[in-house]
């Protein structure tokens, strides 16, 4: 059967992520999933748009995180998007906590992926959302620079 750990090139991004939000500061926490999530998760079949994080009692929860139910799960499937507990140290919870606390930050899962240990890992950022301008300046940047990518090739 092989290595199944080997094989951890899942990596499932939250493109609206960076371009709705300021990412400040990133941390990684593993994340409690059931059987058929792991499973689910190893197919590929996830997604983190619309996903969210909160400090509720000291624990980190991501809502909203999308992860198909497992094709082979029966009676045992899970629901597709319940709340899921993040593993983060206290220092890194209490660090969300507070910039949560200030006004205009959020806690947005950016990136889900297995690492080399067949972990499944959440990357989660501390974000400013960004104004309607910034936005713009954004769109603008990636298209100056898919411009200069295209005049250096010719």
């Amino acid at each position: 059967m092989g290595n199944s750990k080997a094989n951890s090139n899942i990596l499932i991004k939250n493109k609206r992520a960076t371009f709705d939000y300021e990412l400040l500061e990133t941390f990684t926490a593993g994340i409690v999933l059931t059987g058929t999530e792991i499973k689910s998760l190893r197919a590929g079949k996830a997604s983190l748009v619309d996903t969210y994080c909160v400090v509720e009692r000291g624990e980190v929860w991501v809502k909203n995180m999308y992860i198909a139910e497992y094709f082979y799960g029966t009676y045992n499937n899970h629901s597709e998007r319940r709340e899921r507990k993040l593993l983060l140290n206290r220092k890194e919870i209490r660090r969300l906590e507070t910039s949560v606390r200030n006004s205009g930050f959020t806690i947005v899962p950016t990136r889900l992926f297995i690492n080399e240990k067949g972990l499944a890992k959440v990357a989660v950022a501390i974000a400013r959302g960004k104004r309607e301008y910034d936005k713009r300046e954004s769109i603008r940047a990636r298209d100056d620079k898919r411009e200069m990518d295209r005049a250096f090739k010719h």
